[in-house]
């Protein structure tokens, strides 16, 4: 089944790498207008430079409330509205036993991670969306369904944005459809000090005998943000390759 988005407008966050880049991406090639926003205005532009489609950047910290609302006012301004919005930004800055956290540390992930996607989703509904309604799609992580305990408080803000995904979808339906993409291990830059020194021992482990790809994950979001999921909201979908069937 071919999936076309042609005419929607899509904000995609921390679309300059992995997940995020891949995502953009495959809506743009799906038809979409797509706005790619992260920090680093450079990466941004490398990034469009090698998409197909309509696609504009706007650099933009996740975590900062007034560069949020600007970047969809920008979205806006540029193609006219916004019906899709992916929450992909994260950060995960410590690595360690939970109590070892700073308080810096632990506010960072909080602000980026969980506190984000309110900020965003809530520019977005005040825009445009609760006018003319959309999709919202939270990039989580299996980490919000496990216990891993080298990333606990990253896997916690993910935890309480699957929490976040289900509030959402009941206090905004039926006009806006809120789901969230749970991924495994993925083989990104962020991840890469989970993945690379071992990748051939951690894939016998999965079901699926690998890791996953960006793209693993750009098309099942695709899917959410389309028609084809018209009765899906409040839900995670899992795209792991079956890893938390050996947790």
């Amino acid at each position: 089944m071919e999936i076309r988005l042609d005419g929607r407008t899509a904000l995609v966050t921390g679309a300059s790498k992995g997940i995020g880049r891949a995502i953009a991406a495959e809506l743009a090639a799906s038809g979409a207008n797509v706005m790619l926003s992260s920090r680093k205005q450079d990466a941004l532009e490398q990034a469009a430079s090698q998409m197909a489609g309509n696609v504009a950047v706007h650099a933009a910290h996740a975590g900062d409330p007034g560069q949020a609302e600007a970047c969809v006012a920008a979205t806006i301004e540029r193609f006219g509205g916004l019906d899709i919005l992916v929450n992909n930004a994260a950060t995960n800055p410590y690595f360690g036993p939970t109590l070892g956290i700073d308080l810096a540390r632990f506010d960072k992930t909080v602000e980026v991670n969980w506190r984000g996607p309110l900020v965003w989703t809530q520019h977005a509904w005040r825009a445009a969306m609760s006018e003319t309604g959309g999709v919202v799609l939270n990039i989580a992580s299996i980490g919000g369904l496990s216990v891993e305990h080298s990333i606990g408080i990253y896997n916690g803000t993910k935890a309480a944005l699957l929490h976040l995904t289900r509030n959402l979808a009941s206090e905004l339906a039926p006009v806006v459809r809120v789901n969230a993409i749970a991924p495994g291990l993925v083989k990104t830059d962020m991840a890469r000090a989970l993945w690379e020194r071992n990748e051939d021992a951690i894939a016998r482990h999965v079901p699926m005998r690998r890791l996953g790809e960006p793209d693993d994950i750009a098309r099942a979001a695709v899917f959410l943000c389309s028609d084809a999921a018209s009765w899906i909201t409040g839900a995670t979908l899992v795209v792991d390759g079956g890893m938390l069937l050996r947790a």
